[in-house]
């Protein structure tokens, strides 16, 4: 840092919704030049600083210095106004619109009361070209992949001269080469002296890109440190209050007899002859790389995307699989990967979500029994602790760690005797995930036989009994638990195996 002096400085913020308070007494401290991230739980009252900073919520109490000035935003174009830019998880970009359009939309240069759309080409291509991004600036957004289109949002920062850049969870969807090569941007910006705000729930990321942390718990400011004086048991305490001894708390269950028997199953041009077994108690792991096929593999059993070829037998029974609700009849449940999209109605109340795929156990001679419906709500959603003033409270409005619950409840309430879990602790934070990882296993003790589908290598090590490992639509390893290392699923996930 070569400025010592803040370029933010937030005191004794407070911020409270409803009578609920998401911010309480928080302070945060940002220097030019640096990487600074922001840790806590869902719920832990980041999202909620980070709106503070950007002028979408305004403090009830507390005040924000810019540059030693104290500030107020009305709204968040008077933050940009000031230099403050955001880039969240998802991207905002006007799929319609060019990369230039997109870049400087609301601010297009004008000649002769006509948009000059040479000028505007070449001062978007100069702004990628700083980032060292190659791409055409007429090219349309909906033409971009996830990455390209961060890379175009870094690049409408810089248009508007940010000295502040929020990024807020930016990796989620990025495969390992494009978070690399959005860290390397970072890196450069944070030597060209901007200052980045960095949230991520994934501790290994704030170690290689960010300088200092500032942790959050329950809305209130924990501390402050150095990246380099901390360690990763340090950062989770003091994230969750507690010491997490184990995060993966996998229970030794006695494998039970064959529910699920998969032998040479094939959808054309999404995977090939792919043959395997699922135990009763058993949490069979899969692994592989983006696009290797593992979630078609989930699709095809649950019959969202059916399989061409090859068998699938259940308990015994070969059995045809053209729908998801002949799997659930099965006895066979599916939490996806994309919560939002495809495993929660974000508009509905947490209770209507749970109780969704066995609505029709609550209704009798065409009237729903509603009484009956909240009950089972209420209860699934307590016995997976999901935090939310109550069962009416609408999923969109929930933490991604919460809304995660929200599914497994849903689910779960099928009581399936089979449960393909895919990636079931992307984006949520350390804590939840070994709450997720508990009842994984206790599901397993209990003889609920698990699919589990994950990118981390960490918690597939940590939490299979075996583990497959598919590249390019195959299956090309299977290990033992006691005989998987990381090196040994990586040649597998890459073919060299």
């Amino acid at each position: 840092m070569n400025n010592p002096i803040p370029i933010i400085q937030m005191r004794d913020i407070s911020k409270s919704f409803g009578g609920v308070h998401a911010l309480k007494g928080v302070q945060l401290t940002i220097y030019p030049g640096e990487v600074h991230a922001i840790l806590g739980e869902n719920g832990a009252g980041k999202s909620t600083l980070i709106k503070t900073i950007t002028g979408v919520h305004q403090p009830d109490s507390g005040e924000i210095e810019l540059n030693g000035e104290v500030v107020n935003f009305a709204n968040p174009r008077e933050a940009q106004q000031q230099g403050i830019a955001a880039i969240y998880q998802e991207p905002s970009l006007f799929p319609d619109l060019s990369i230039a359009e997109n870049i400087l939309v609301g601010r297009q240069p004008v000649r002769g009361g006509r948009i000059s759309w040479r000028q505007m080409n070449r001062i978007a291509s100069d702004l990628l070209d700083r980032l060292h991004v190659k791409l055409n600036p007429r090219t349309k957004a909906r033409n971009l992949s996830v990455a390209q289109q961060q890379m175009v949002e870094i690049a409408r920062a810089l248009s508007v001269d940010a000295k502040v850049l929020i990024m807020d969870e930016p990796t989620s969807s990025l495969t390992s080469n494009e978070v690399e090569e959005l860290f390397n941007i970072t890196r450069k910006l944070r030597d060209e002296g901007t200052a980045v705000i960095f949230i991520s729930h994934r501790l290994e990321e704030l170690f290689a890109l960010a300088d200092r942390v500032t942790t959050l718990r329950d809305g209130e400011y924990v501390g402050t440190r150095t990246l380099a004086d901390v360690t990763t048991d340090e950062l989770i305490q003091m994230m969750v209050g507690r010491k997490l001894d184990e995060l993966f708390p996998k229970q030794d269950v006695e494998r039970g007899e064959v529910v699920l028997e998969v032998e040479n199953l094939t959808v054309p041009g999404a995977f090939a002859d792919v043959s395997f077994t699922l135990h009763a108690g058993e949490i069979l792991g899969m692994s592989g790389l983006v696009g290797a096929g593992r979630t078609d593999v989930a699709c095809a059993i649950f019959g969202v995307k059916p399989a061409a070829a090859g068998r699938i037998v259940v308990e015994g029974k070969q059995v045809t699989i053209t729908n998801p609700q002949t799997a659930m009849a099965l006895g066979i449940s599916y939490v996806p990967e994309d919560r939002k999209n495809h495993g929660l109605v974000l508009p509905m109340a947490i209770g209507d979500n749970i109780t969704l795929p066995v609505i029709n156990e609550f209704a009798a001679y065409g009237w729903l029994n509603r009484k009956k419906e909240k009950a089972t709500a209420l209860e699934s959603s307590k016995k997976l602790e999901v935090k939310a003033y109550g069962i009416e409270q609408k999923a969109q409005e929930l933490s991604g760690g919460n809304q995660q619950k929200v599914v497994l409840a849903k689910w779960l309430n099928t009581n399936p005797r089979i449960l393909i879990l895919d990636e079931p602790t992307r984006g949520i934070d350390v804590g939840t995930k070994a709450a997720v990882h508990h009842l994984m296993s206790s599901l397993a003790a209990e003889g609920m036989a698990i699919l589990m589908i994950s990118s981390e290598l960490p918690e597939i090590l940590g939490m299979s009994d075996r583990i497959l490992v598919m590249h390019e639509g195959h299956i090309t390893g299977e290990f033992e638990r006691g005989a998987a290392t990381q090196e040994k699923l990586m040649m597998a996930a890459t073919g060299a195996g």
